[in-house]
């Protein structure tokens, strides 16, 4: 072959690269979900079993099994545009000592859609599928919640209260709410900052199907207004983005949409009758400490908050304070696993 026939073959191969990547976006957005980080604590971990909860409606979930199935089960469940792999952090630091469970939502990460309309019962009922399908029922589990998580765990405490009386020990619910989300978020510049915007404002804001960009200023944009910009770090940041991007814009618009319309109130909350934590962060502007402040109060009332702890970080405490909030978990699984007698000789 002369030059000119190579050099045409290295640019209908680059084409064809080219190509590709446009045409498998998912494969790019698993690269996201996978990517390496220098700091190993955000790097995923394969996990000892992977299986699949099917709901209902025809919507297939991808659920992590991580450590031993012996060991005391431990559920992680992420927010909106997040993924399994949100959790790393967590998983990494708690896989040796528990059975970590973690599942993609539906229309995130590898989960598919369904047929059913995206609102709070629908994550109830998916929450319910995963516990029925993939969590062991030799002992109660701790169920952590952040984001859209800690909205579907208030879910299924309303709708299938019994059950969660039945499965779980505990409840950690981080960086949450339970509705009024257009009516609060400070995350646009503009945007109930300082008057409150009319409810269509939030929606069509955080509604947009527009993919995010990488790069520089879109990881600046993360640091300062999803987390602390003055305290998380550049790689906080880059970690963030990297969940958030490897979610398909189009799902990413219609969970939005479907979030700043819910409004479930007060009725998760007072179903909990177990020992909650809620998790806040001091400059979170997504979903404003107000909103956890309104859920623990609820709990206090009712004599199911195990504690209040508020981080000095942004919306993703989990990662902005990821040793401190592994710790918070840690206490939780310890105070619902160890027997009263063995506690009790400890302190």
């Amino acid at each position: 072959m002369n030059a000119g026939g190579a050099l045409g073959v290295a640019r209908l191969a680059a084409a064809g690269a080219l190509l590709t990547g446009l045409v498998r976006p998912a494969e790019a957005r698993r690269r996201l979900r996978s990517q390496q980080y220098e700091n190993a604590l955000f790097n995923s971990r394969e996990p000892e079993r992977t299986s699949w909860a099917l709901t209902d409606d025809g919507a297939r979930l991808r659920v992590h099994h991580y450590g031993s199935a012996d060991a005391p089960v431990l559920v992680l469940i992420h927010g909106w545009s997040c993924c399994i792999e949100y959790w790393n952090p967590q998983i990494n630091a708690l896989a040796e000592r528990y059975h970590v469970i973690a599942y993609d939502q539906r229309g995130h990460g590898e989960s598919t859609w369904g047929k059913r309309k995206f609102d709070a019962d629908v994550l109830a009922d998916d929450l319910q599928t995963v516990v029925e399908q993939a969590v062991p029922d030799s002992s109660k589990a701790v169920f952590v919640g952040h984001s859209m998580g800690g909205i579907t765990v208030q879910a299924w405490a309303h709708r299938h209260q019994d059950r969660v009386e039945e499965r779980a020990a505990a409840l950690v619910l981080a960086n949450t709410t339970w509705g009024g989300i257009a009516a609060e978020t400070r995350v646009l510049p503009l945007l109930n900052n300082p008057l409150k915007a009319p409810l269509w404002l939030g929606q069509a804001a955080l509604a947009i199907p527009f993919p995010f960009p990488g790069g520089r200023v879109a990881r600046s944009l993360v640091r300062t207004r999803i987390l602390n910009g003055r305290a998380a770090t550049i790689d906080h940041a880059a970690f963030v983005l990297a969940m958030t991007r490897s979610c398909s814009p189009a799902a990413r618009a219609k969970a939005a949409v479907a979030l700043v319309e819910l409004a479930l109130g007060p009725v998760g909350a007072e179903a909990i009758t177990v020992p909650t934590t809620v998790i806040g962060g001091r400059h979170d502007l997504l979903l404003p400490h107000a909103m956890t402040q309104r859920i623990a109060h609820t709990l206090s009332i009712r004599g199911y908050l195990d504690q209040l702890v508020v981080f000095d970080t942004g919306h993703a405490s989990n990662i902005e304070a990821a040793e401190d909030f592994t710790a918070e978990i840690h206490r939780v699984m310890y105070s619902v696993s160890t027997p009263p007698e063995v506690e009790g000789a400890a302190s």
